[in-house]
C-alpha cells in the first residue's frame, strides 16, 4: 500500500504530519476515480476515511489532500450542521493551507494563482480554469486531451462514447452539439476527452 507521503512535496511532510495529529484519521491513495480527486467520509464505526486518487501530481495531490483535511477539521468542530463547503469550509481550508502556499513548496508559477484561487476557493481547484492548466503542466504527459485544447467546429467524444461538435466558448463553458440527438450540452473547460476524427 502507497503512503500519501510518497504523492506529496517532501518539504510539506512534517506540515501534513501536524495537521493529522490532531484528529486520527486513516488516509487511502486510490486508483484515477472520473468524478473526484479525493473524498472524505465518516464510517459507520465512527472513524474518518480520506482517499486521494493516485494520479495527481504533487502539487495538485497536495491541494486535495489539504482539501479533504479541512473536510475532517470541519466535522470535528461542527458534525454534520454545516454545508460541506460552505463558509466554514473555506475559512479552515486558507488556514490549513497558507502555510504551503510558498516558493519552498510550490513552483513561482502557481504561487499567485493559488493565491487569487483562495480568496474565495471552490468545492474544486477544477473550477479555475487558469490553476487548472498551470497544475495540469506539471502532469507527467499521460495523452489526455482536454476540450479548451479544441479549436471551434471540432468533433470530440467523451469516456461514454458520444460524439459532439464544440460550437461555443461561453464565459467558464464551452457549448456543444451532440450529433447524434442535436442536443446541446456545457462542458467544463477541462473536461477530459478523445479527439474525433
Amino acid at each position: 500500500m502507497q503512503l500519501y507521503k510518497d504523492f506529496i512535496p517532501t518539504n510539506s511532510i512534517s506540515y501534513v504530519e501536524d495537521l493529522l495529529k490532531l484528529y486520527q484519521t486513516e488516509i487511502k491513495v486510490k486508483s484515477e476515480r472520473r468524478t473526484r480527486h479525493g473524498d472524505f467520509r465518516v464510517l459507520s464505526n465512527g472513524n474518518c476515511l480520506i482517499t486521494v486518487n493516485s494520479n495527481l501530481n504533487k502539487y495538485r495531490f497536495l491541494i486535495t489532500l489539504i482539501h479533504e483535511i479541512t473536510h475532517l477539521y470541519v466535522y470535528k468542530i461542527f458534525k454534520n450542521k454545516v454545508k460541506p463547503h460552505g463558509i466554514e469550509w473555506k475559512n479552515q481550508f486558507r488556514i490549513l493551507i497558507s502555510p504551503v502556499l510558498n516558493p519552498e513548496i510550490f513552483p513561482k508559477t502557481l504561487l499567485p494563482l493559488l493565491a487569487n484561487y483562495f480568496k474565495n476557493p471552490k468545492a474544486s481547484t477544477d473550477s479555475d480554469i487558469e490553476l487548472v492548466k498551470e497544475l495540469k503542466s506539471y502532469d507527467s504527459f499521460d495523452g489526455k486531451n482536454y476540450i479548451y485544447e479544441l479549436d471551434l467546429g471540432k468533433k470530440f467524444s467523451i469516456y461514454n462514447g458520444k460524439i459532439f461538435k464544440l460550437e461555443k466558448k461561453l464565459r467558464k463553458r464551452y457549448k456543444c452539439l451532440e450529433i447524434e440527438t442535436g442536443k446541446y450540452y456545457l462542458f467544463n473547460a477541462n473536461s477530459e476527452i478523445k479527439k474525433y476524427n
